[in-house]
């Protein structure tokens, strides 16, 4: 693979920041199934893809959504033109025979194993939850990704008569920088990372 090229790396990582605040520019649907199609591309175990996003962005489903959010998160929520809710479908392993077809045993290893899928889900759907934010920004969106909500209540609401479960949500949009924060600062390598 060829590294891509300095402007890029800093879309994606060294000038994209967590927004709180945005510019009153809507979505297109579009470009929200432009989105999701870079980001299935990114790995996961078995290539389980567990991930299940809901878009919000009518103001009904707004409505349903600013309840569930801590006093914190809903002002925010409310004025994002798109607030992808990043689920996990506990029944993951249902798709395995067509999703992991060259190994037809995939499915038992989950059958029946609410610890596996469990932990499966969590740690795949989180990866596809960074692949969004990465495939958002680059499209040219900014993210707000957060935990701060009732969950029980984001699953009833969303998620009601499935095997979904909500892991976190991320706004989308186009931001107003005004609303930055100072940029926090970050662990150094010999603070998080070990040579062995």
């Amino acid at each position: 693979m060829t590294p891509i090229d300095s402007a890029a790396q800093r879309q994606l990582f060294d000038d994209a920041r967590t927004h709180n605040a945005w510019r009153p520019q809507p979505v297109p649907d579009a470009l929200l199934r432009q989105l999701y199609d870079l980001m299935k591309w990114g790995p996961t175990a078995a290539n389980s893809t567990p991930a299940r996003i809901v878009f919000v962005r009518s103001e009904e489903a707004k409505a349903r959504l600013a309840p569930c959010m801590s006093e914190g998160n809903r002002d925010k929520t409310l004025r994002a033109p798109v607030t992808a809710i990043v689920g996990m479908d506990m029944a993951f392993h249902e798709e395995l025979p067509r999703l992991f077809p060259h190994n037809p045993q995939a499915r038992s290893w989950f059958a029946g194993k609410a610890d596996a899928i469990a932990s499966t889900a969590m740690r795949n759907s989180s990866l596809q939850g960074g692949y969004l934010i990465l495939a958002a920004r680059a499209l040219g969106l900014d993210c707000g990704p957060m935990s701060g909500f009732d969950a029980a209540a984001v699953e009833a609401a969303f998620f009601a008569g499935t095997t979904v479960k909500v892991n976190f949500l991320c706004n989308l949009g186009y931001g107003d920088p005004t609303g930055l924060f100072p940029r926090s600062p970050r662990l150094a390598f010999d603070e998080a990372c070990r040579l062995e």
